[in-house]
């Protein structure tokens, strides 16, 4: 798609599918808008390097630049390529000795953002455990040592978690060596770090816990908290299918959901017995002019995992059953039914 990069034309875009879109400018060549499904929008530059290469280098987030500034730093950027120069090659190479902080930010921004649905996740381990730890120091420069303390210290927590963000520092230090950020053939700190034995976990709730639970749920403030308890309760949804709805996949009359996004990549179709669909219609469509039937703070944003999980902790506390997760509720659903 081509037009004219303006703040209208910027607000009304939007990614098409469920990959990031591209809205070319047709005053500058190279020059566009990269649109993320969860609605962020970047200003991006495409050229070729010398050796024929294809470039994407981002130019900043619209909103902190506006379109005119966005595309004076692009042509400056595509000016700098026409003259033999690759700009991506040198923003790389002046983010060596970069301190894990910053390359968490980047990992987040330019990969997990863009490529994954669990990016928040992944935001959230970075957050709590790696950057108190390691913030400060050099990405270089941590050791495997360093890993399997970190690894200790978190295992303190909970083994799955400990596991988790494992694996999530490995596959940081892997991107960033691919992505130039780390010179090649660096070490992996987390490689040969031995994971902790992992029990699969069955739980089911019994039906007081769950009558418990229902009562908690009816004393949370938010009609879309309720709402959501309600739901997972009534369909057995996971956790992100529900967040993820929009208005367009609920169907009142013919009694289905529509799940565009679900774990295995297909579409399927809830069906909505009449309490789901009571539940439903005692919310506002359209909420803050969100799609979502879930609206979160932002408009081109559902509720956030974190709020979900946040409301949880309290419902089962509040139901004195705190060793429940919300993924027992969908396990629960499924042996009744």
């Amino acid at each position: 798609m081509r037009t004219r990069l303006n703040k209208r034309s910027c607000d009304a875009a939007v990614a098409k599918g469920r990959g990031w879109s591209i809205v070319w400018d047709t005053e500058l060549r190279g020059f566009g808008l990269r649109v993320l499904p969860s609605g962020t929008k970047t200003f991006v530059a495409f050229y070729r390097n010398e050796a024929g290469e294809k470039r994407l280098i981002s130019i900043g987030r619209f909103g902190e630049l506006t379109p005119d500034e966005a595309r004076q730093q692009a042509r400056k950027v595509l000016a700098d390529a026409v003259r033999g120069q690759d700009p991506v090659r040198e923003r790389k190479r002046a983010r060596r000795g970069l301190t894990v902080r910053k390359l968490t930010v980047l990992y987040i921004e330019e990969h997990s953002r863009p490529h994954k649905r669990s990016w928040r996740d992944d935001e959230q381990r970075f957050a709590k455990y790696v950057v108190p730890a390691w913030g400060g120091r050099k990405a270089q420069g941590i050791r495997r040592t360093d890993v399997a303390a970190l690894h200790r210290e978190v295992g303190q927590a909970g083994r799955y978690v400990a596991n988790r963000t494992l694996a999530l520092i490995s596959h940081l230090y892997s991107w960033a060596e691919r992505e130039g950020l780390l010179r090649e053939g660096h070490p992996n700190p987390a490689r040969g770090v031995r994971r902790f034995r992992e029990e699969s976990r069955d739980r089911w709730l019994k039906p007081a816990e769950v009558r418990a639970i229902v009562e908690a749920v009816e004393n949370e403030p938010s009609v879309h908290v309720r709402a959501y308890f309600w739901l997972a309760l009534l369909t057995g949804c996971r956790k992100r299918e529900l967040l993820r709805i929009e208005w367009r996949d609920v169907d009142l009359d013919a009694g289905l959901l529509r799940i565009r996004n679900p774990k295995n990549d297909r579409t399927h179709f809830v069906p909505l017995t009449e309490p789901a669909r009571q539940v439903l219609k005692s919310l506002p469509v359209r909420a803050k002019g969100s799609p979502f039937v879930f609206p979160g703070a932002r408009r081109a944003e559902h509720m956030s995992v974190g709020s979900v999980d946040a409301a949880w902790r309290r419902i089962r506390k509040a139901a004195k059953c705190e060793d429940a997760r919300l993924h027992d509720v969908r396990r629960t659903v499924g042996s009744w039914l």
